[in-house]
């Protein structure tokens, strides 16, 4: 990794850690039996979707299944927000993995839940699924990325997704006619949960189905034994594409700061920064700022290596 190779060149040492928040990533900080299987893309056509099938403790445990939904019903499988169709896009082969991972014999599905093409509530994934009592017996977990609520959902994040203000609005009146339709259907007000608009309202309808929303950060985290880690760590290196403030409200970032709690200095390396953010709890390094946004783009790697090399060895 970057950062450990830059760690290096300075003359330190460096444990990498895997940490991710729901969305893109999710996958990578999970170990067991990769499966691909043929989806609904969220345009329609089929995509090939990469899950994992962990084993039980024992033989006699049932596995769990991990799920991003990225990877079924994700925004760059629509091509980017460019090419998206952000009214007609769907969650329904993030739906169809779930189905496919209970028929798998898995009774714990984690679905991590950010990256979406979609902000269909997921009535998608409700349609393909069927039914509650598909799920009877199955604890499912939706890994959220954010602290969005179901109905603010379009209008933080549709615009990233293509939709014009005009679909941000017929986008969001869905979302209210879908929280009405769950209330009445199963009984659940999701309008009410924190992190319900995660993946476009996909954590809403997931908790209409009686899913438990946890914070996907968090969730890694402690598999990965992060405050183990940090214990015993001089620096703590982290970063992001983007830093706006929704990185501080489920984001690796913004967990990270949490977890550290001012013990610990960090550097955080951003590819850019959001004009709205503004002091920040940690040093920053933005790659556009410093080297100019066609470097930053075209060199990434590089950049950040030298970054960490050059301010740990700043601090010797």
């Amino acid at each position: 990794m970057a950062v450990a190779r830059g760690a290096r060149r300075a003359g330190w040492t460096a444990t990498e850690v895997p940490l991710a928040d729901g969305g893109d990533g999710f996958l990578a900080a999970f170990g067991g039996e990769v499966r691909d299987d043929e989806v609904t893309g969220p345009l329609g056509a089929p995509v090939v979707a990469e899950w994992r099938l962990i084993p039980g403790p024992s033989h006699r445990d049932p596995p769990t299944a991990v799920v991003e939904m990225a990877r079924a019903s994700g925004l760059t499988l629509a091509g980017g927000a460019l090419y998206n169709h952000p009214v007609e896009a769907s969650t329904a082969g993030t739906g169809e993995l779930i189905l496919r991972a209970i028929s798998q014999g898995a009774a714990r599905i984690i679905v991590g839940c950010g990256g979406s093409a979609s902000t269909d509530g997921g009535a998608g994934a409700l349609r393909a699924i069927g039914s509650r009592d598909v799920l009877r017996g199955i604890e499912l977990i939706a890994a959220c990325d954010v602290t969005t609520t179901f109905l603010e959902a379009a209008r933080v994040f549709a615009p990233q997704k293509g939709a014009t203000p005009k679909e941000v609005e017929q986008l969001t009146e869905r979302l209210a006619r879908l929280a009405e339709e769950y209330r009445v259907d199963f009984g659940v007000d999701v309008i009410e949960i924190p992190g319900a608009g995660a993946a476009g309202g996909l954590a809403g309808g997931l908790a209409a189905l009686g899913a438990e929303l946890l914070s996907g950060f968090d969730l890694v985290a402690d598999l990965v034994r992060l405050d183990e880690h940090l214990a015993v760590a001089d620096l703590v290196v982290t970063g992001e594409g983007y830093l706006d403030r929704l990185s501080f409200s489920g984001k690796v970032v913004g967990g990270v700061t949490r977890r550290v709690a001012a013990r610990v200095p960090i550097l955080c390396v951003v590819g850019a920064v959001a004009p709205d953010v503004e002091q920040v709890p940690f040093e920053l390094v933005s790659l556009v700022a410093r080297y100019g946004p066609e470097r930053a783009r075209s060199e990434v790697l590089g950049l950040l290596e030298d970054v960490v090399a050059e301010h740990l060895a700043n601090r010797r």
